[in-house]
């Protein structure tokens, strides 16, 4: 079979790497001159199969005030003269209550620990240089109140496989003795040993490395802008880029805060907006200094990762428009926030700033499988957890594309 991935992102190329691995002959299409270049180059490195619950639950809406009226909030909203925006937001609202939300959780864990098995037989079968580590992770909660949320959450997530536990800040500082300057502010953290880091970069382009130097290789088409996708009796007949018209059997759309406005003519709508995030990539000055444990603080939605000898430092989201501009006061307030947690780290002269439109679904959950038409499928809608779930969805949507059943139920993640 003949596949077209539109997108080198991780999703397209975890999509892209199952179609090879099932010997179809492949092709990318990426308006980039490179993969990974938008969302998937700088984001958090987390790998972070335990700590999937959604952003909209019923504990974010007292939030939402105080959130607006800040400038240094963790969530920044700038109202937008756009029909989408607002109509995201509704949905948004609409899912912050504990019903939906555990349901989300239950099946995003589902899918993260499917996705975890993949990386795992996927690093130990091939020979992958992205700055990989099986290190665990804290989520630091400097507030009494969100920790003791958590560790209801804790036993919540309990049931559904998660293994975890809650720790004093004592213990904290026991097993990651970076987080000593810290330390007086927290009041406890969910440790995870499960959890891994790494480059998605590097990932992306690793497995774009595999699948180009050996037999049947996948075609990559740098510099294409996806112009229209064109229907005929129920499928797709082609897609028209800025190179002409491109044809095959089947096609993953793979094009992240792109794809609502490609699907709309084909009457297909997909609940994704983007949600700006930043990151800064650290050299490490002071090995102690930095972690080994990836470190996420809750109140403040940072998280930080250590990728080899760098520290990537991650966070924010803003509900403001389409355009991935980078806002100096959003770097100003990452760089005053790792300063806080760990001063040693870095001497703070290249801060290697970021920031990427991560495609978001209300409920936080990717939309992933078939259309009404029968030879598009679906892999979008990751939100902040790209990395985490993409080897999952690719290897679903490749599955279905094939005629196989999906590894886990689907109920949610698709159209309809």
């Amino acid at each position: 079979m003949k596949v077209i991935v539109l997108g080198a992102g991780v999703a397209g190329i975890a999509s892209a790497w199952y179609f090879w691995r099932d010997g179809h002959e492949v092709t990318v299409l990426e308006r980039n001159d490179g993969v990974a270049l938008e969302t998937s180059f700088a984001n958090g490195g987390q790998l972070s199969y335990s700590y999937v619950a959604p952003l909209a639950s019923a504990s974010v809406i007292p939030k939402i005030p105080p959130w607006l009226l800040r400038r240094d909030s963790p969530l920044r909203f700038t109202p937008e003269l756009d029909l989408e925006q607002w109509r995201w937001i509704a949905e948004f609202l609409a899912a912050c209550n504990s019903r939906t939300a555990d349901d989300t959780t239950q099946k995003l864990l589902r899918l993260a620990f499917y996705s975890r098995d993949l990386m795992h037989e996927l690093v130990g079968s091939q020979s992958l240089d992205f700055d990989y580590v099986q290190n665990g992770k804290l989520v630091v909660h400097t507030d009494p109140a969100s920790f003791e949320s958590a560790r209801r959450l804790l036993e919540y997530q309990r049931g559904l496989g998660a293994e975890q536990e809650a720790l004093d800040a004592r213990r904290c500082v026991e097993i990651e003795p970076a987080l000593e300057a810290m330390a007086p502010r927290i009041a406890g953290a969910i440790y995870t040993a499960s959890e891994d880091a790494g480059d998605c970069y590097k990932f992306c382009n690793e497995l774009k490395r595999i699948m180009t130097s050996g037999p049947n290789p996948v075609a990559y088409r740098f510099g294409v802008e996806i112009q229209r996708l064109l229907p005929w009796r129920g499928r797709l007949m082609g897609v028209e880029t800025s190179q002409g018209v491109a044809e095959a059997d089947a096609y993953v759309l793979a094009l992240g805060t792109n794809a609502p406005k490609l699907l709309k003519p084909l009457g297909i709508r997909v609940p994704v907006y983007p949600l700006k995030g930043y990151s800064l990539t650290l050299p490490i000055a002071d090995d102690r200094g930095a972690p080994r444990i990836s470190v996420t603080d809750f109140k403040r939605k940072v998280v930080y990762a250590r990728l080899g000898g760098e520290l990537r430092v991650a966070g924010m989201a803003d509900l403001s428009g389409t355009q991935a501009v980078i806002d100096g006061e959003r770097v100003d307030q990452l760089v005053s926030e790792v300063k806080a947690a760990f001063p040693k780290a870095s001497d703070f002269r290249k801060l290697g700033p970021w920031c990427g439109m991560r495609p978001a679904t209300p409920k936080g959950m990717p939309v992933i499988g078939n259309t009404p038409y029968a030879n598009l499928w679906l892999n979008v809608g990751h939100g902040a957890l790209g990395f985490t779930l993409a080897l999952a969805t690719g290897r679903i949507v490749a599955d279905l594309a094939a005629g196989r059943a999906a590894a886990i139920a689907l109920q949610g993640f698709t159209l309809h």
